[in-house]
């Protein structure tokens, strides 16, 4: 018995948590410290806040990865989850390892917004959208993150003759469509924007650079 109980406890999943980006949810874990740990058979389950059943996860249900895609399952945003993870190996099961709380509206990343540059005589003009969910709208587009959140982006111009981190804020709003006068022509300029949500205080990564020469 002592044995069993020893692989149970070498088995079970370490740090499950959840990772989410623009509402793309997943559960993540860490494998326990047995050594034989490649052979091991992990199974998710999870539940809403206050609900007393679990629900099996059956895409998820005896993997070998150590990641599990809760999106569907956590689409009503302002409801916090729960998710576990159990792991079982030669006829072993391991106890059942638990995540935080988890609230997709208030713990989601949010992602930079997509941007396109064109130029024209001594201006930029920065076009800018929102990133979307995975949630889609009848007729089959996905929503937008500014359906969910009031969002202000942030643009970022990096004149390439200064230093490549000297980022300077040209733009702050909720503006789609940025025009940024009176540049030099013959220098390469550098476009960079961020999406933030001042309600939770939060931005997120910069986007990929855009770079022109005027």
């Amino acid at each position: 018995v002592m044995e069993n109980q020893d692989l149970q406890d070498s088995i079970k999943p370490q740090k499950v948590e959840f990772r989410s980006l623009n509402f793309n949810s997943t559960l993540h874990w860490q494998p326990g410290w047995a050594r034989e740990a490649r052979d091991t058979l992990y199974f998710v389950q999870y539940k809403v806040y206050g609900q007393t059943t679990w629900q099996n996860k059956d895409d998820c249900w005896g993997i070998q990865s150590h990641v599990c895609d809760l999106t569907h399952e956590t689409s009503d945003i302002r409801e916090p989850y729960y998710g576990r993870v159990k792991a079982a190996l030669a006829g072993v099961s391991s106890n059942w390892s638990l995540s935080c709380r988890f609230t997709p509206w208030r713990e989601t990343m949010i992602g930079p917004p997509i941007v396109t540059v064109v130029h024209s005589n001594k201006s930029l003009i920065v076009k800018l959208q929102a990133p979307r969910s995975p949630y889609k709208r009848k007729k089959g587009s996905k929503i937008p993150m500014t359906n969910y959140y009031d969002l202000l982006y942030q643009v970022f111009i990096i004149n390439n003759l200064l230093d490549e981190q000297h980022r300077v804020l040209v733009y702050e709003g909720k503006d789609k469509v940025v025009k940024i006068k009176d540049l030099r022509p013959g220098v390469s300029y550098c476009i960079v924007a961020k999406t933030s949500v001042p309600m939770l205080d939060r931005s997120s990564a910069y986007s990929s650079r855009q770079c022109t020469v005027l």
